[in-house]
């Protein structure tokens, strides 16, 4: 399966080389050109390529990967989403890693404005609830199960995104 990856910071290289060790394509984008990413793609290797965020958009499955600040600036003239997936990585942090302060969403949650902006597509809020050293390390720690909480509106859409 290819999957797009919005974005290509901590979050998006974890998620692309689990994808990656599991057989799927990723193509990654970033704020930089698809040039700008060459030594990440050297890095993460065969089945991995640089693409534009419009391109990654198109891929059948999607991941968000963007601080919160750029969410909406990302979203923004990008192709129909025609009921593809969109996975919802962000977390509505407005300040840094070092003091977390979360915006005023107006009682709505971050995923909600998500499905907003990318409307047509299905949204699953994932990977937001664990820090990627963590998810990097597998599914299971000392005879301990990993849990990776996943969630949405559309039944078949979050089963895709457990597989």
């Amino acid at each position: 399966m290819k999957v797009g990856i919005i974005g290509a910071g901590q979050v998006a290289l974890a998620i692309a080389r689990n994808l990656l060790a599991q057989g799927h394509d990723v193509a990654l984008s970033s704020r930089r050109s698809p040039s700008g990413l060459a030594e990440t793609i050297a890095a993460l290797g065969a089945g991995a390529k640089a693409v534009s965020a419009r391109e990654a958009a198109t891929a059948e499955i999607v991941v968000l990967a963007v601080p919160w600040s750029e969410a909406q600036r990302v979203l923004t003239d990008l192709p129909p989403w025609n009921g593809r997936i969109l996975i919802d990585t962000t977390n509505p942090f407005i300040a840094g890693p070092q003091k977390l302060v979360v915006a005023d969403l107006g009682g709505r949650s971050s995923s909600t404005i998500v499905a907003e902006q990318a409307r047509g597509a299905r949204v699953v809020k994932a990977f937001n609830s664990i820090l990627m050293k963590n998810f990097e390390k597998g599914p299971t720690q000392d005879g301990a199960r990993r849990v990776l909480f996943v969630s949405g509106d559309d039944p078949s859409a979050k089963n895709v995104v457990r597989g």
